[in-house]
């Protein structure tokens, strides 16, 4: 039970500064201020690893591997602390694939919520920054599907077939690590 406990908190700890990494690295992708409040909340969480790594990092066009590896890192970081809580005996030359696959499953988690929270946000229409900033954070994933699902009575299914596509995207992953793994 205590394991439980433990590894529930390192997940929600991990997941929030990993995602911010995450969302910082996409949200530069994008050229989206950072002046608005998520853009702070994302700056404040992430300055203290992206900026030492940015020193020996630099970015790749404009995909900034600082945030990437910062992304990383802490994912490695848990992956190696609940190892070490499990007292697994053994190498431990599988953490940083592990790490891989964990940062691949929170960048599948996010995109969901992201979609969600952004057709939500498209069905009320509130008239706030953090909608505007959605919006700008879901057109470029939602673009494609946009082409090709045509509106149905009006109304957009294309977040919905992103949502199942993440949702084989996930399964598929499981899939992989589990034959990786082994």
């Amino acid at each position: 039970m205590l394991f439980q406990i433990l590894s529930l908190l390192l997940d929600v700890a991990a997941g929030l500064l990993a995602g911010s990494c995450l969302l910082r690295l996409y949200m530069q992708r994008q050229r989206i201020s950072f002046s608005n409040p998520i853009g702070r909340f994302v700056f404040a969480l992430t300055d203290w690893l992206v900026l030492p790594l940015r020193k020996v990092l630099p970015a790749v066009g404009r995909w900034d591997t600082a945030s990437l590896v910062g992304a990383w890192l802490i994912e490695l970081a848990q992956v190696t602390l609940l190892w070490l809580l499990l007292g697994a005996a053994g190498g431990a030359a599988w953490l940083p694939v592990a790490a891989v696959f964990g940062l691949l499953r929170l960048a599948i988690s996010a995109l969901t919520v992201l979609v969600i929270v952004g057709a939500v946000l498209s069905w009320v229409r509130a008239d706030s920054p953090m909608v505007d900033l959605v919006e700008r954070l879901c057109a470029p994933i939602l673009r494609p599907f946009r082409r090709l699902v045509p509106l149905v009575g009006g109304i957009d299914l294309s977040p919905l077939v992103l949502l199942v596509l993440l949702q084989v995207a996930g399964i598929v992953l499981a899939g992989v690590q589990a034959s990786v793994m082994a």
